[in-house]
């Protein structure tokens, strides 16, 4: 049977009475590919999927129904199959939001084990992760759109040796192109039977899904394994604390190579019945989509949206201009710590309350979930997911947990053991340093519980700005900051001090309309609204645009790297108006680290070098420093 909520989640109590049932009585699905056996058997020709053309609501879209979907991934599945994928080899995925990338996605899975990844990756990356998974296939995207799709791919066909490679037509694609791939996936795909595995494959809830790669986009490739029962897991909590049945339609706005994109978002609906609008290939990337965005709610008779505060926060700048969003009953976002500014300002406008999640890769997508009808403060994640436990624990002087439990009120490392923890990663060593000894989940989020038993976020810990031992939550800064009414995003990062260690600085992106605002006034006014004098932050800057990671998360190494920068070039100032080439920049290196490089002039006197090499040793970072010069670096 599909996934059905046993009733309204509204109180801790409510939890309780759904882990009354035994878990393997709650929960007898074992794998992904039934999950969608049983959608198709109960929702034949409805619509599961409906993806839009473009950003026009009036464009047809193309609609798959659950019976569709299901012989797809079949055929999906022993295209797979055909290819000499077993249960342990994985197919890689390189695609942008549209309906093939759901064939790949759970006919991987029924075949092997699939791997989302992220276009937007460098080639050297991309190249990492998939001899890290060594994949034996990938399908990509056959055009070039906002990633290069397949220029990437026929340069990872060159360097990566065996890989298959095979290519997804654009929908609006005309004629037959002549491509260097080894076959056309559609093509391929339509000479499978469709009605069942040609493998015969048993697939037991412990057989690895997929592989989700974690960790940003600098340092080594960190691929997470999800077992079966950990993504089924998810599915059925997610519909359970969301009260989602067949009636709904949800836009999908999250990139299908991330986790919340296929398994809070995808999998959780699509086994529950529900319509998933895919909005382009480019998703809410696409400037016509963010434009015409409520009146895409209106046509499609979306009952919830889900998106990345940054993508809230330019929603909020989209006028309704009449269209009638009455059909929304859920509000939801994840992925970062939502501004109560940007709440409030969103109910507001659009009457909606923002419900907020908890979700990570090692938990297959979800962890906590703020249900429809539970009101809380931004920042409340909401419940811990049914048959789950937490703990909050006192973090150490370097921000990292201890073995001290704290009571609830008081804010800690947050820890779990659930159905949905992932076994860990490829590499054990990365594996061992992300559980305590006795199994707990360091999900290294900061939080606290209250009385209620709803879960706070706070932030990441290695966001902490650790100045002089004391621990420094950013969002306190980003709160006061973001307050101000000028202030569109904002972010808090630490920048390193010889004495305290670390200084919290602040960056801000203003509203368009913002008018002549300073980053004095913007300094003065966080400092006000924050208590602790030490967590007033020593300057505030103004940016154009803010770093943003391909999911919408605002990227803190960058800002790091920004600080660091101001501080170097802010201490060079003097030499430097002598010699307009004295210029300090600083970028994150392939471990993640800034490094800070300085190009100094040629044909410096002995004087002017005597300074720089005072400022530099009064500096707290180390500093590189490049010249054609072999005197100055003697």
């Amino acid at each position: 049977m599909p996934f059905v909520p046993r009733g309204p989640v509204r109180s801790l109590s409510d939890i309780r009475q759904l882990e009354e049932i035994p878990l393997e009585q709650a929960v007898t699905v074992r794998n992904t590919y039934e999950i969608f056996a049983s959608s198709a058997q109960a929702f034949g020709d409805k619509t599961a999927l409906t993806f839009l053309r473009s950003g026009d609501p009036q464009d047809e879209p193309i609609r798959w129904s659950y019976r569709k979907l299901f012989a797809g991934i079949n055929q999906a599945a022993n295209l797979f199959h055909s290819l000499g994928i077993k249960p342990g080899d994985a197919v890689a995925a390189l695609l942008p939001g549209c309906l093939d990338y759901h064939l790949v996605l759970w006919g991987g899975e029924a075949a092997g084990i699939v791997q989302p990844l992220n276009p937007l990756l460098a080639l050297d990356k991309l190249t990492e992760l998939i001899r890290a998974a060594d994949a034996k296939v990938l399908v990509a995207y056959g055009g070039e759109e906002d990633a290069q799709y397949w220029s990437k791919t026929m340069e990872l066909r060159r360097r990566i040796a065996g890989l298959k490679v095979l290519r997804v037509a654009p929908h609006d694609e005309t004629g037959l192109p002549k491509h260097d791939g080894d076959g056309d996936f559609q093509d391929l795909l339509a000479r499978q039977p469709a009605d069942h595995l040609v493998s015969g494959r048993t697939i037991e809830p412990d057989d690895i899904a997929a592989y989700f790669h974690t960790g940003g986009t600098t340092g080594a490739p960190k691929l997470a394994m999800h077992s079966h029962a950990n993504q089924v897991f998810t599915a059925w909590a997610s519909v359970q604390l969301q009260g989602v049945t067949d009636r709904d339609v949800t836009i999908n706005g999250y990139p299908l190579f991330h986790v919340a994109g296929v398994l809070p978002a995808s999998l959780a609906s699509l086994s529950a019945g529900l319509e998933v609008i895919i909005p382009t290939t480019t998703l809410l990337r696409n400037a016509d989509v963010r434009k015409n965005y409520w009146r895409i709610v209106e046509t499609y008779g979306a009952t919830s949206l889900s998106a990345v505060p940054t993508v809230l926060a330019a929603l909020a700048n989209v006028p309704l201009d009449g269209a009638d969003i009455s059909s929304i009953r859920y509000c939801r976002t994840g992925a970062a710590p939502l501004p109560p500014e940007l709440a409030e300002r969103f109910e507001a406008l659009f009457g909606l309350h923002v419900h907020e999640s908890l979700g990570m890769t090692e938990m297959a997508g979800i962890s906590s979930i703020r249900s429809p009808g539970v009101r809380g403060p931004a920042g409340c994640v909401g419940f811990p997911i049914p048959y789950s436990k937490i703990r909050i624990v006192a973090l150490d002087d370097n921000g990292g947990a201890t073995d001290r439990d704290l009571q609830p009120g008081e804010h800690g490392m947050i820890l779990f053991k659930a159905p949905n923890v992932f076994p860990g990663f490829l590499d054990s060593r990365e594996t061992a340093k992300t559980f305590t000894a006795d199994g707990w989940l360091l999900t290294g989020d900061v939080g606290w519980m209250d009385a209620a038993g709803l879960l706070h976020l706070s932030g990441r810990a290695k966001d902490l700005i650790i100045r002089s031992g004391h621990n420094i939550d950013p969002k306190v800064i980003e709160d006061a900051l973001g307050s101000h009414p000028s202030v569109h995003l904002c972010a808090a990062v630490g920048v390193p001090d010889a004495y305290a260690g670390e200084l919290p600085v602040a960056f801000a992106m203003l509203m368009p309309d913002a008018g002549d605002i300073d980053e004095a006034e913007l300094l003065a006014w966080t400092c006000a609204r924050v208590d602790e004098p030490p967590a007033r932050p020593r300057s505030v800057t103004i940016v154009a645009t803010m770093p943003m990671t391909n999911v919408g998360k605002i990227f803190k190494p960058d800002l790091r790297c920004l600080a660091i920068e101001k501080l170097v070039n802010d201490q060079l100032a003097p030499l430097a108006q002598e010699s307009k080439a004295l210029r300090c920049t600083v970028s994150a290196a392939k471990d993640g680290k800034p490094k800070a490089r300085l190009q100094v002039p040629a044909g410096m006197s002995a004087d002017d070098r005597q300074k720089l090499d005072a400022c530099l040793a009064a500096l707290p970072v180390g500093i590189t420093l490049e010249t054609a010069d072999p005197d100055i670096l003697s």
